[in-house]
């Protein structure tokens, strides 16, 4: 979210908890700064809807925030680049320079912005860059609330990253009862379904991999890193995992067992709430929030985790899994699975790993080129890893630092020596590692990039 209406997503936050919504948008409709269209767009962009502006914008509003349909569109461009916009060196404005994958034009003539959506990979780079507030990513918030309110299982599902992001001293059990205290009927640790996919990618590695020349790719995790794949280098996709990613496989997991549950995932990640709209993978995730979009929203409510009695639950996830927020996690995670599982195949284990957009690129380029000799290849759009991500609220070495600790203090170090993962696994039918090679059984945590 843009800085510049932070104040402005607070008060619409406040609004819709103490049932005064129509009069604050009815406020801010007429002190409008620029044009009642631009405001109403700002407003709706925030509130996570796309509604266009008549004479009934209200109740059109309410309406669409209570009847959420799906838009895969996340970054909305207000009228045009500004005329105070400067260009740098290379002659591009802050947002065109930002953008990793020249998605976003502006026509040097008229100053209108343009975004390729087949380009686009949803990452948030430009609205971070644009300091005059005209790019702003969509915040599902009010959505989330109007869901809490009509479904009686919510369940948050929590990225490894969370760790630390809202407090030195704000342990897991401590967020599980913010985000109750906030309405959802539980939180839940996506590392678990990682671990299940570190073991699933074992498996894969063992017959993909069959000496030093061949190669797998993971897919799991970064939205980016699986974008830029099937958008621009399409001919390694051979070599890619068909793995969903473990927020999606959570989702799935949790409706699996529990078809009238609603999933929300939190986390670091603009990317992650176009992922969560992919047409072959809708299915898992009802809505995304940002750290940053949870910190406001504590904020606003008064919740202040570290103060809460923190509610405890039984230890599930691995160090793997949770090592998953950060650069060469994966890697780690399922090499201590090959480890486990396939000694002997652990020898051609000879990983790669890509940090930030421009390694990811320089990767993939020199693997098409036969330049990479690697056997494994793991690739994360932000520099560090999701730690890194966009919409953390902590500096890369902190968040990481937190990650490590957390994950170093893990009960359960291997996932496959998990007795309540195996329980989880047994739910789903999955009582073997021939059942990993079972397309029907994996149907759930596989999709096709083709």
């Amino acid at each position: 979210m843009n800085s510049k209406y932070e104040d402005l997503f607070e008060s619409l936050i406040k609004a819709y908890y103490d049932g005064t919504f129509d009069e604050t948008v009815f406020t801010l409709m007429t002190a409008h700064e620029v044009s009642p269209q631009e405001t109403f767009k700002i407003i709706t962009s925030l509130c996570g809807v796309t509604v266009e502006f008549d004479n009934d914008y209200l109740r059109n509003l309410k309406k669409a925030i209570t009847y959420y349909v799906v838009n895969k569109r996340l970054i909305e461009k207000l009228q045009c680049i500004d005329s105070n916009c400067v260009k740098d060196i290379d002659n591009k404005f802050p947002c065109e320079k930002a953008c990793p994958f020249n998605a976003l034009t502006v026509d040097n003539e008229n100053f209108i912005a343009s975004i390729n959506e087949e380009l686009c990979l949803n990452c948030g780079f430009c609205t971070d860059a644009c300091t005059k507030g005209k790019l702003i990513d969509k915040v599902e918030l009010l959505p989330i609330l109007d869901l809490i309110k009509n479904n009686k299982v919510v369940i948050a599902i929590v990225a490894p990253a969370i760790i630390g992001q809202f407090g030195d001293n704000v342990s897991m059990d401590h967020l599980r009862s913010a985000f109750i205290s906030m309405g959802f009927t539980d939180m839940v640790e996506v590392a678990f379904a990682a671990d299940i996919l570190s073991i699933k990618e074992a498996v894969e590695f063992d017959k993909h991999v069959k000496g030093p020349n061949d190669l797998l790719i993971t897919s799991c995790c970064c939205p980016m890193w699986v974008g830029m794949l099937r958008k621009v280098y399409g001919e390694l996709i051979p070599n890619l995992s068909p793995s969903v990613s473990p927020m999606i496989a959570a989702g799935r997991i949790i409706k699996k067992l529990n078809p009238e549950a609603k999933v929300v995932f939190i986390g670091p990640c603009l990317a992650k709430k176009a992922e969560a709209k992919e047409p072959d993978i809708k299915d898992a995730i009802d809505f995304v929030l940002t750290f940053k979009e949870v910190e406001e929203i504590f904020h606003t409510l008064k919740i202040n985790p570290e103060e809460l009695i923190p509610i405890p639950t039984k230890e599930y996830p691995s160090l793997g899994g949770r090592s998953y927020a950060r650069t060469g996690g994966v890697t780690r995670a399922i090499y201590d699975v090959i480890k486990e599982l396939y000694p002997d195949k652990a020898k051609y284990f000879n990983p790669i790993k890509a940090n930030g957009v421009r390694e990811c690129k320089e990767v993939l380029t020199k693997t098409l080129n036969g330049e990479v000799k690697a056997s494994f290849i793991e690739g994360m759009g932000c520099v560090g890893g999701c730690v890194g991500g966009p919409r953390a609220n902590l500096p890369l070495d902190k968040g990481t630092e937190n990650v490590d600790n957390f994950a170093s203090s893990s009960a359960i170090k291997v996932p496959i020596y998990s007795s309540l993962l195996n329980d989880i696994l047994s739910k789903l039918n999955i009582n073997s590692l021939k059942d990993f090679e079972d397309e029907e059984k994996m149907a759930m945590f596989q999709r096709s990039f083709k």
